[in-house]
């Protein structure tokens, strides 16, 4: 048995196109690869034939397709089974009786590497390497007749079978393909069958489906909504009127060709149309298809006033059409936007005024690796290091039971002696979590527990609390390779930060509530403090403490906070989440990030809050408003 062939480096070359196809694009190259975008997210291309285009750029990313099943075998073969492929074709000769037994066989009858040997084969050895099929799908070019065809080329396989390896590959209709993959930023080339110029005209692609007028005029509308879309799309057709009507509005080039397969002498010049079709200025709620890795959904939830959660996959939409590495998570909250920005493989900046949002950021975004262990986490719960009973005193009878606030008390006092800050921070968060869990709707804005309805989180012990919420931290903390950092201040402090990507999510100020963190959740943020730096206000009933200035608490200091902001940021791209019922309204917030970018939009987006309207009943509190994404560029 002959060994197979494996490739050293001496014989690695580039992939090249397996098979000579009509209409290939490999003479159009230098024209058509100057006007590929040098970013794009992912290469597509579902009119696939040979692949030349493909075979040149040697994308990292692609979705090839074609409506030819025995095409699409070949190409799933040589990437699954190359070794198969090669096998089985040493075993053919080049002689007219082999060919037309060959050629007589029912591809869909033989194994996937026999299939695709035969393909592979009949292209070599055929009559000027034209694949045709007759009505009934069977292969009629006759026989070539050439002295010494290269059958079995190994680099070249195995080169093809390692870009075709990274590449999803679909049999099927193109503008299926298209509907159900194309996204904002990809790249996608279009090869249709041509339409035809003459009598004598190659350009039809020789299989048994036709592509008439109404199909291209079909195509033309697709390619419009690809441009809606956010989509890069280069096209080559024939130089027809019909092609210069549907594509008017786009930039076209026409280019003259050879045709190599033509039957006739007549039919062998030819000018094919380059048309290229840039992505529309703009944003898209198609683009709200984009799916978030599955290290998203590993976040602990939240109900914590504000959090992105729900609109994360909205606010990924909007931040995917732009290039960056680099991302500040301005005013971090939960901690849920920086972390799917970091899911997402970018360095994060995350920083936040709150101690209580630097404690998340520091637990799961700047930190990579470290986990507390089950022996660590149970070893929080002992009293062994002194315990100053705060909690018990102060807060007695508030919001926890007499044991809770003592266990409390044993938590913080262990916390203060855990060395390794990331691992401070994993336990801090998991206590902060712990007394979010065990408090009705999680707010510290009325004492007492009226509105305990009896849910299991309420009725967990405050030790099971914190063991589980250390476990869901746990689970959070990855590594994206990245250098990402939490910091704990006020944003209008911030220093020049290297960044692509700057997201903007502060208190909303609406007249009809108020946007007080530290109000709400005076407790735990008292907790991420050690109540150090922050004055109780005896006389509440609560025993909040002083909420933090903030520009934000008033209409015109939202204003001149934004344009502050939107200034020291005006090198980045500017993101800001805002709701339809707080101020700036949405033409002043335009106004004022147009001073400072030259495009600016909006993307509306329908939501509903958790909390409603200070003053309205629960069950009735008018929450159902739009969320504006802001985009300054």
């Amino acid at each position: 048995m002959e060994a197979a062939f494996v490739p050293s480096p001496a014989h690695q070359v580039a992939p090249k196109p397996l098979l000579k196809w009509a209409g290939g694009k490999t003479q159009l190259l230098g024209e058509i690869i100057p006007k590929i975008p040098q970013n794009y997210s992912r290469y597509i291309e579902p009119f696939f034939g040979g692949g030349a285009v493909f075979f040149s750029l040697r994308p990292d990313k692609a979705i090839i397709a074609d409506n030819n099943p025995e095409l699409i075998n070949l190409y799933q073969t040589v990437a699954d089974d190359v070794d198969g492929i090669i096998a089985k074709l040493r075993q053919y000769e080049n002689t007219e009786d082999s060919f037309y037994a060959v050629r007589a066989q029912d591809w869909t009858k033989l194994s996937c590497a026999e299939a695709s040997a035969r393909t592979i084969f009949l292209n070599k050895t055929c009559y000027n390497g034209l694949y045709r099929v007759n009505k009934s799908g069977g292969f009629n070019v006759p026989f070539g007749g050439y002295k010494n065809p290269k059958i079995t080329d190994e680099v070249s396989l195995y080169a093809a079978s390692a870009l075709l390896r990274r590449s999803t590959i679909i049999c099927g209709d193109y503008k299926r393909v298209l509907q159900e993959n194309a996204r904002p930023g990809d790249f996608i080339f279009l090869d249709p069958p041509y339409l035809p110029v003459s009598e004598y005209s190659d350009f039809k692609r020789y299989t048994k489906e036709q592509f008439y007028e109404e199909d291209h005029i079909e195509l033309a509308a697709e390619v419009k909504r690809l441009h809606e879309l956010g989509c890069h799309v280069v096209l080559t057709n024939s130089n027809h009127p019909l092609v210069n009507e549907q594509y008017e509005m786009f930039p076209m080039e026409v280019v003259q060709t050879k045709r190599y397969i033509s039957c006739n002498g007549k039919g062998r010049r030819g000018e094919d149309m380059i048309i290229t079709i840039p992505p529309k200025k703009g944003f898209n709620l198609h683009m709200l298809s984009h799916a978030q890795p599955p290290q998203v959904a590993k976040y602990p939830s939240t109900r914590y006033m504000g959090s992105k959660q729900k609109l994360l996959t909205e606010i990924w939409a909007v931040a995917s059409q732009f290039e960056f590495e680099t991302a500040i998570d301005l005013f971090s909250g939960s901690g849920v936007v920086g972390y799917m920005l970091k899911s997402q493989g970018k360095t994060v900046f995350s920083n936040d005024y709150m101690a209580m949002s630097y404690t998340f950021a520091k637990a799961m975004i700047e930190n990579s690796d470290l986990t507390l262990s089950q022996a660590e986490a149970t070893a929080l719960l002992e009293p062994v290091e002194p315990i100053d009973h705060f909690v018990e005193t102060r807060f007695q009878g508030l919001y926890y039971s007499d044991e809770d606030n003592r266990l409390i008390d044993i938590i913080r006092s262990n916390i203060k002696a855990v060395r390794n800050p990331c691992k401070r921070a994993i336990a801090m968060t998991a206590l902060i979590r712990a007394c979010l869990k065990k408090r009705p709707r999680g707010i510290f804005t009325y004492i007492g527990h009226r509105y305990d309805d009896g849910r299991k989180d309420l009725l967990m012990t405050f030790q099971a609390q914190f063991l589980e919420a250390v476990e869901s931290v746990n689970t959070a903390v990855f590594d994206n390779g990245r250098q990402n950092k939490a910091r704990h201040g006020d944003a209008m402090t911030l220093q020049n930060q290297e960044s692509g990507l700057v997201y903007i999510d502060p208190p909303y100020y609406s007249p009809l509530s108020d946007n007080e963190y530290v109000r709400r959740y005076h407790f735990i943020e008292g907790l991420a403090r050690d109540w150090q730096g922050v004055e109780i206000q005896e006389h509440t009933v609560t025993k909040k403490f002083k909420s933090y200035p903030t520009p934000f608490s008033s209409r015109n200091g939202a204003a001149d906070a934004f344009d502050k902001l939107f200034k020291h940021f005006r090198n980045s791209v500017i993101m800001v989440s805002y709701s339809s019922n707080s101020l700036p309204t949405l033409d002043e917030m335009v106004t004022i990030l147009a001073k400072h970018k030259p495009h600016v939009e909006v993307v509306p987006v329908n939501y509903k809050y958790s909390f409603g309207n200070q003053g309205n009943k629960v069950g009735k509190n008018k929450n159902d408003v739009q969320e504006y994404i802001f985009v300054g560029y």
